[in-house]
């Protein structure tokens, strides 16, 4: 009962997330925008489509404009051996940043979108 209440749940908030637009907040150049896509290519979230926590993080981006690879933790077992092993929990939203050879796991919605707040401020205003 408890599968087909999330089941349905999910494309609910499926079915929200497609319909409501998402209003950009920021506008960047193309050499702004280029260092940053440089860096967000180190980095990706592991996420669930239908958990309303990653649906938080991938319109908080599309906000910020932001763009990065997410992978698939429930359906691809190869994302989540990685995010299980080498994360250390089976838990989405998860931001996978690699730095220096080594790789940082930030867990938490809101801990995600603020480290991009913070890492890529937005200057100019849309």
């Amino acid at each position: 009962m408890m599968r087909l209440i999330r089941i349905v749940v999910g494309k609910i908030i499926l079915f929200f997330d497609a319909v409501i637009p998402v209003k950009k907040v920021c506008v960047r150049g193309v050499e702004e925008s280029a260092r940053i896509q440089k860096e967000l290519d180190t980095m990706a979230v592991y996420q669930f489509e239908a958990c309303p926590f990653c649906v938080k993080v991938r319109r908080g981006l599309r906000r910020m404009d932001l763009k990065i690879d997410y992978l698939d933790a429930k359906n691809d077992p190869a994302h989540k051996r990685d995010l299980t092993e080498l994360g250390g929990k089976h838990k989405v939203p998860c931001l996978r940043i690699r730095k220096d050879g080594k790789d940082e796991w930030l867990y938490e919605s809101k801990d995600i979108l603020e480290y991009f707040e913070q890492r890529f401020p937005c200057e100019t205003p849309a």
